[in-house]
């Protein structure tokens, strides 16, 4: 038995042993090869001022040509962690049998080497502003800055005000942005005045670039003397313009800018007639007003009084349903000292009597004892003295 443990034990101590062989004693440090359609990039990409320049996918197809490949080289066996910020990460590029479009992707990824030593992913983006790429391995980070270029122009957009006064000049803007909605800067776009009805400064005007007016076309418009100017807009070069790309919007690249040209004398005309009008109204109502509270004013007077007459009323009541208490409680009172009073007189006169009755038959029972006795002494003295008789008492 004791054998068998020590064999036991000398093959787990083996197998550690070959375990801790296969380790290596120091990581190699992750490198990171970078290429646009294995090409390297025209800049390094490792700060917002070396930003390598990514085309939008315009076509919906995330290709070789849009996206920024990857190949990091690491130890076998270990894994690489990507993450993206205004960039999408992606582990493929585009084929007829596997389409890759720009709904494709993620913000965040893992890669496991297994058996090899490099991992390869690739990054696009649909935005002109810097977006970074971080890749970590084992404790090794590098950090990637991108920057997308707008595509073709796929949306004008004119901005006028919606009325304005007669033979003015108003400023009217045309904004173009791409299928992701990129504004697009040094564009000629064209402007054209229907039937004549205002005058633009300048028949075209160019996409500006500067922070102020990226993106943004501007004309100023005169106005006629009456009815409406209707501006129509459209590319200067047809060629700027973004074709129909199925899961992108459709183009938009004809706006329209109708501006009404307000009559300002009619307006105010209009204005004071609306003040005059309104002044009526408010009289009338501010009358109404005023007649509606003297009446209920007087209607509260009313019902004030007779509220106070009903609680007058109701303290009278009360005070008189007091003295009437007092009253029948000094009755009763009354009437059980009479009920007292002549049981006590009745007592007194029964007791009276009782005592008049018992004295009348004391007095009666004297009187016979004296009558008793002088008949007994006057029978004796007739006997001794019987010519000097006297006569017995009945």
């Amino acid at each position: 038995m004791r054998s068998f443990k020590k064999i036991a034990l000398a093959v787990v101590a083996a197998m550690t042993m070959g375990t801790l062989v296969v380790a290596p004693a120091n990581a190699a440090p992750m490198t990171v090869a970078l290429t646009v359609n294995a090409a390297a990039p025209a800049t390094a990409g490792t700060s917002t001022a070396t930003a390598i320049a990514l085309p939008v996918p315009a076509d919906n197809s995330v290709d070789a040509v849009d996206a920024l490949k990857f190949v990091a080289t690491v130890d076998t066996g270990t894994s690489v962690s990507v993450s993206a910020t205004n960039a999408t990460i992606v582990t493929d590029l585009a084929t007829a049998a596997a389409p890759v479009t720009s709904s494709s992707g993620t913000s965040t990824l893992t890669v496991s080497t297994g058996t090899g030593t490099t991992a390869t992913f690739f990054v696009y983006t649909k935005t002109t502003a810097i977006g970074t790429v971080t890749v970590t391995n084992q404790g090794t980070t590098f950090t990637y800055y991108v920057q997308g270029t707008a595509g073709k122009i796929n949306k004008l957009v004119a901005t006028a005000p919606t009325s304005a006064p007669a033979s003015t000049q108003q400023t009217v803007t045309v904004l173009a942005t791409d299928a992701f909605g990129n504004k697009v800067s040094a564009k000629s776009i064209t402007g054209r005045v229907f039937g004549g009805q205002g005058t633009l400064d300048t028949a075209t005007a160019t996409t500006g670039a500067t922070l102020a007016d990226f993106g943004v076309a501007t004309f100023k418009l005169t106005l006629p003397s009456t009815g409406r100017s209707l501006v129509e807009f459209s590319l200067t070069t047809a060629a700027d313009g973004a074709t129909e790309v199925v899961g992108l919007d459709k183009p938009s690249l004809t706006p329209f800018a109708e501006i009404s040209v307000r009559d300002l004398a009619a307006e105010l005309a209009a204005e004071k007639a609306a003040r005059a009008a309104d002044k009526v109204a408010a009289d009338k109502a501010l009358a109404d007003a005023l007649a509606k509270a003297a009446a209920d004013a007087v209607a509260a007077k009313a019902a004030t009084d007779a509220a106070l007459a009903t609680a007058v009323k109701a303290e009278q009541d009360k005070a008189a349903a007091l003295v009437k208490a007092e009253q029948d409680k000094a009755a009763t009172a009354a009437l059980a000292a009479k009920a007292v009073a002549d049981k006590a007189l009745a007592d007194a006169t029964a007791a009276h009597a009782a005592e008049l009755a018992k004295v009348k038959a004391d007095n009666t029972a004297a009187l016979a004892a004296i009558k008793k006795a002088f008949n007994s002494l006057a029978t004796k003295w007739n006997k001794k003295n019987p010519s000097a008789k006297v006569t017995l008492m009945k």
